[in-house]
């Protein structure tokens, strides 16, 4: 049941993607918790019984890490270790409706913020990942939900833009980890001046 107003309007011409709703980012026990993360989860499903009536695509994006990556600060990077495959703070949130495909992301040790691409951090080379593959041709607008806001919301939106979508972030539906005070400000603007509709 949905247990709230959905935030935008769907219908065969949009695509929701669901960001990376994963115990670890989701769920007050995860290892990387983003505060009220577990809050998004009702309203996201409340989006994805709309998308799913309206016939748009909704796809969703997983961390999905090796135990040893130059992502986590253990080996080099920012992040405590999060995500690791087949752990439990990797599965998606349990009460996460989950009626579409999942991209997997950072599986070989990559940063992978945006659903749309993983890059390399040692080389910076970027590879695309499969998900605009799973969007229908016809789509032309995105809406991007889920954890967390300054950093794989974010980076799908600017990567959705960069691809030539329409994309909207509604506010309502992230939440922001603020690695740095003011980083859901500085995001915000980062989106908006890309031409991001943040809602």
């Amino acid at each position: 049941m949905s247990e709230r107003a959905t935030t935008t309007a769907y219908d065969e011409a949009a695509a929701l993607i669901v960001v990376d709703v994963q115990n670890d980012f989701a769920d007050p026990s995860g290892s990387l918790y983003v505060k009220a993360g577990d809050e998004v989860v009702g309203p996201v499903n409340a989006e994805i019984d709309a998308a799913a009536e309206a016939g748009a695509a909704v796809v969703y994006t997983q961390d999905w890490h090796p135990s040893s990556t130059p992502h986590f600060a253990k080996d080099g990077g920012i992040w405590p270790v999060h995500c690791v495959a087949d752990t439990w703070g990797a599965e998606l949130h349990p009460d996460l409706d989950v009626r579409g495909p999942v991209v997997r992301k950072g599986t070989n040790g990559e940063d992978g913020y945006s659903g749309f691409s993983v890059r390399d951090p040692r080389t910076g080379a970027t590879s695309e990942t499969q998900l605009e593959s799973l969007i229908e041709p016809s789509a032309r607008r995105l809406i991007v939900v889920g954890l967390a806001g300054d950093y794989c919301v974010k980076e799908t939106a600017l990567d959705g833009m960069r691809l030539g979508y329409d994309v909207e972030v509604p506010l309502v539906l992230t939440r922001f980890v603020n690695l740095e005070p003011g980083d859901d400000e500085r995001s915000i603007h980062q989106l908006r001046e890309a031409g991001v509709a943040v809602v």
